[in-house]
């Protein structure tokens, strides 16, 4: 993961690019498995007993996309520098490391991957009538949260999330551990909020669900590709700057 973000950015700064359908294939498959992780557990470990079979709760939820998301990164990551994540490419863009030209690739197969996974959760079925889908107020957020709480948690976290990566995919920096870091930062990211959003973070884990839930989680889906976009800006030009790049 560290090194194909590093060769992205030396491709970047010498002006040409480096996606290739491989890339595109790993964030398709890396989009797919993040997507299936959270939304699995939410939809089959969640509400039952704690101790018993179904009682996973929001530790669970948030421990197994964490894991996903790391063992992903160390199985195909170096393949496509393991974005998973509309956020994170745009974030990466800001920040210097990734060009701008492969963008809407990327984007466009972690689209694809996050639709794949609820399609596949939608012939298991029991998913519930939000198909676990972001967004704010009742039935969404369990605190009820207002529109403006969303979009401020989603804004800062996302940030948060991107400053982590560009700082554990520095040059000289911890290669072999940067999956650890990432998978843990989004475990803690979904422990803070999945009470207050569902926790997004990710428009492309947004997007699925909400097309398949329909509704009112469609007419709220803008907000989870807004501000999760605009909190990878601001963190990859933080991370840009604290790090002197």
């Amino acid at each position: 993961m560290h090194h194909a973000i590093r060769e992205a950015e030396e491709d970047f700064k010498q002006g040409t690019t480096n996606m290739n359908f491989k890339a595109l294939g790993a964030e398709v498959t890396g989009t797919f498995m993040l997507t299936a992780a959270v939304l699995g557990a939410a939809f089959y470990s969640f509400g039952g007993a704690p101790g018993v079979a179904g009682g996973a709760g929001i530790v669970g939820v948030a421990l197994s996309i964490g894991l996903a998301v790391m063992a992903t990164a160390y199985a195909i990551g170096h393949v496509s520098g393991g974005h998973y994540n509309p956020a994170v490419t745009l974030g990466l863009v800001a920040g210097g490391r990734f060009p701008l030209a492969d963008a809407p690739g990327y984007i466009a197969a972690q689209v694809i991957g996050a639709c794949s996974a609820c399609g596949v959760f939608s012939l298991i079925g029991h998913t519930g009538e939000t198909f676990a889908a972001n967004g704010w107020g009742k039935p969404f957020s369990m605190l009820d949260a207002t529109m403006g709480q969303v979009f401020v948690i989603e804004t800062v976290l996302t940030a948060f999330f991107l400053l982590v990566i560009m700082g554990v995919t520095r040059k000289n920096g911890p290669a072999l551990l940067a999956p650890v870091a990432i998978g843990l930062t989004l475990t803690v990211i979904h422990l803070m909020s999945i009470p207050i959003s569902n926790t997004s973070v990710n428009p492309a884990h947004s997007m699925g669900p909400a097309l398949y839930a329909g509704g009112a989680a469609l007419s709220q889906v803008w907000l989870f590709w807004v501000a999760p976009i605009l909190g990878g800006v601001i963190g990859g030009k933080l991370g840009n700057w604290l790090l002197g790049e």
